[in-house]
């Protein structure tokens, strides 16, 4: 640091309009891609009046009390949704990084040196303190704020995920409280058809021992009774293993009263109705939808990146600079005309690389037409999820009143049949098919239930639904 006198108003000046001139960006004008989809969904189906799914709290699409004592457990406790939200942190904190290299990096300094004088040889001190700013590059080209505007593209894709994911685990436990209670419908369900089974199999054998049957009925009331075992063995299994699901998803043990049924009603039908929802056009889900959103923010971020990559084509120009106080002593530092002042910019001109820097636009034009095509698919995805959502409103209540209505038939033809057979007039092999028709029948009918349910919830899911809650809604 040579010692002369100090002029900040120079250096103010000097820092001034290397600012002013940095504000030229290179960064490719941003237009979103046209969405790749029809302007309406198929059928154009009907707009049931209501908010927007986007915008409906969850608590008030999942009014069940049950489910919602899980969900909000799970939006607690589950560890996928908790590590989303630690990344959220993670993107802001390199966003920050970013947005930090466009400004001076200032130290404290303090050097002592011992060296010989170039005049006479002999040994003297120099000791120096103060302020320095090093190699702190100007941008006149718009590179660091290129990163800079990646980054914060980056922290709001972040953010966009961390909605998706709770969309996608709300929609997770919604989907598997209701499995849950299918299992146990189905369990009951198979636990009365496996006794219905066995009395069968008595009574057979009591008709074959009195001569009135074949062995060939004895053998196939037993093939069925040890089907409906199986059958019974298997739904337990199965529920237990949807049970372990949904208890990973909620991070810890269901609560007590999640499965509560009142006596005589059926799993099912104890649900509390949800919501219709009006779908809408297909681009509302451009703004409605996080996991569009995240595509597109990755898409702005791979557009930036462009503009960093231009720039690494032009000059570098980095700035260092020191001021504060020099002596020959250390008592001297701070003392009357001890102040100094150095400036020191340097220009740095890329002129052979070996193509890196071509190589780098290449790359960084081939990852935004990635993110374009990335934006594309997310929309498509969307488009598909809703209309497939839609199609089963549309058909999922019609399957399930016929089917419900067979299983009905089903049941009156299997009171009759027992009734002919143990008057001795219908055979049994006509009481037993009856029995499993209507155990396949019934089965259908809560599987039917089941799937129109769960294409609720993944309507709501599809359309944007499930990121904010009644406190967000209610917030100023």
């Amino acid at each position: 640091m040579n010692k002369q006198p100090m002029n900040f108003r120079s250096a103010l000046i000097a820092v001034a309009a290397a600012t002013f001139l940095a504000g030229c960006s290179l960064i490719p004008t941003y237009e979103r891609p046209a969405a790749p989809v029809p302007t309406t969904f198929p059928g154009d189906p009907a707009q049931p009046a209501g908010p927007a799914a986007a915008v409906v709290p969850w608590q008030d699409f999942f009014v069940d009390a049950r489910l919602q004592a899980l969900i909000d457990a799970a939006l607690v406790n589950n560890r996928d949704l908790r590590v989303s939200v630690l990344n959220i942190e993670q993107a802001r904190a390199q966003f920050q990084i970013s947005r930090a290299s466009q400004f001076p990096a200032v130290d404290g300094i303090f050097s002592a040196t011992r060296a010989p004088s170039p005049l006479n040889g002999q040994l003297t001190n120099t000791f120096q303190v103060g302020l320095g700013v090093t190699a702190w590059e100007i941008d006149f080209f718009g590179r660091l704020d290129s990163l800079k505007q990646q980054a914060l593209a980056q922290y709001l894709a972040t953010e966009e995920a961390r909605k998706a994911a709770q969309i996608s685990l709300i929609s997770a436990v919604a989907t598997g409280w209701y499995t849950l209670l299918a299992d146990d419908e189905l369990l009951e369900l198979t636990r009365q058809t496996l006794a219905t089974r066995e009395d069968s199999v008595r009574l057979t054998k009591l008709r074959f021992d009195n001569g009135v049957s074949s062995e060939i009925d004895l053998q196939l009331a037993n093939s069925l009774a040890e089907q409906a075992r199986a059958s019974y063995a298997q739904q337990r299994r199965q529920r237990l293993q949807d049970e372990n699901a949904l208890t990973l998803l909620v991070g810890g043990p269901l609560p007590s009263t999640t499965l509560t049924v009142a006596t005589g009603v059926k799993p099912l039908d104890s649900v509390a109705p949800m919501r219709e929802l009006p779908a809408g056009l297909p681009s509302d889900l451009l703004t409605e939808r996080p996991d569009i959103r995240q595509a597109e923010q990755t898409l702005i971020g791979a557009n930036a990146n462009i503009g960093a990559a231009r720039a690494a084509f032009f000059p570098r120009i980095s700035l260092t600079a020191q001021a504060g106080s020099a002596s020959n002593e250390l008592s001297g530092l701070f003392k009357s005309g001890s102040s100094a002042f150095s400036l020191a910019p340097q220009l740095s001109i890329p002129i052979f690389n070996a193509g890196a820097n071509r190589a780098n636009l290449e790359s960084s034009r081939a990852g935004r037409d990635i993110a374009v095509a990335n934006y594309e698919k997310s929309i498509q995805t969307a488009f598909r999820e809703v209309a497939d959502a839609l199609a089963g409103r549309e058909t999922l209540g019609e399957q399930l009143r016929a089917q419900r209505a067979q299983a009905d038939a089903e049941g009156v033809r299997f009171k009759l049949s027992d009734l002919r057979y143990r008057n001795g007039i219908a055979s049994a092999l006509d009481l037993l098919d009856s029995q499993r028709s209507l155990f396949s029948a019934q089965q259908l009918a809560v599987q039917v239930r089941l799937l129109q349910l769960q294409n609720q919830v993944v309507l709501y899911s599809a359309l944007g639904g499930g990121w904010t809650s009644r406190e967000e809604v209610s917030r100023p």
